[in-house]
């Protein structure tokens, strides 16, 4: 019964993110959650993280991202909502809430998460943030937003509070820079760590090769 329960609640809980999400155009878009719950179920059980607990919160994350709401806090008031309404039992349900609202990057520089199911979700999340899918998002985003794809006269941002990265004073390729080439070394399990250096290592190679054809040397 606890299991029917439990594959109950995910299917509520995929409905539900599906319908919310399925038109987003940022790169924070249904298959982004797909993506993500699939990487942390794999993880989960790499790591041997309660897989439940994983993959609710894997599935509601973005339901509560400040970009797609008014602000952070009625996002989570949101998912909150969500997980009282169905009836998640209370210990995964503030489980779940701990994670969704600590896992953001916000401009990095946050401490690390709580409990090993948190740095499941967090490695997930950080995976579709990088690689092939990566690059994809942070031009799909760029392009949401309005932002230039690159600008040689404008260099990276060093260092940034959240206000700063929350901006947009950036582009496309700079935030190769401020973020994504920086998620390899931040990754929380040693599987996420194993999956993330093929994925950085595209980047890289990527990056070569827009320069060079951004100079018409390729």
């Amino acid at each position: 019964m606890f299991e029917i329960s439990q594959a109950r609640i995910i299917q509520q809980a995929t409905e539900f993110v599906r319908s919310e999400l399925e038109n987003e155009s940022s790169g924070h878009d249904w298959y982004h959650i797909y993506r993500v719950t699939q990487s942390a179920k794999t993880i989960a059980l790499e790591e041997g993280a309660d897989l439940f607990v994983c993959e609710l919160a894997a599935l509601l994350h973005d339901i509560a991202d400040a970009k797609l709401n008014i602000s952070e806090e009625v996002g989570l008031a949101r998912v909150n909502a969500w997980l009282e309404q169905h009836e998640v039992p209370t210990e995964a349900s503030h489980h779940v809430m701990q994670i969704i609202s600590t896992m953001s990057y916000k401009g990095g520089g946050k401490p690390p998460m709580a409990t090993l199911e948190g740095m499941v979700v967090q490695d997930a999340d950080r995976l579709d943030a990088i690689g092939a899918m990566g690059i994809a998002r942070v031009f799909a985003f760029s392009g949401a937003k309005g932002r230039k794809f690159h600008d040689p006269s404008q260099q990276p941002r060093i260092s940034m509070s959240e206000a700063e990265y929350r901006n947009g004073d950036d582009t496309a390729i700079n935030h190769f820079y401020e973020k994504l080439l920086k998620l390899k070394d931040l990754m929380n399990t040693n599987y996420g760590r194993t999956l993330a250096m093929g994925r950085h290592q595209f980047m890289l190679d990527y990056l070569d090769h827009f320069y060079a054809e951004w100079d018409g040397t390729k």
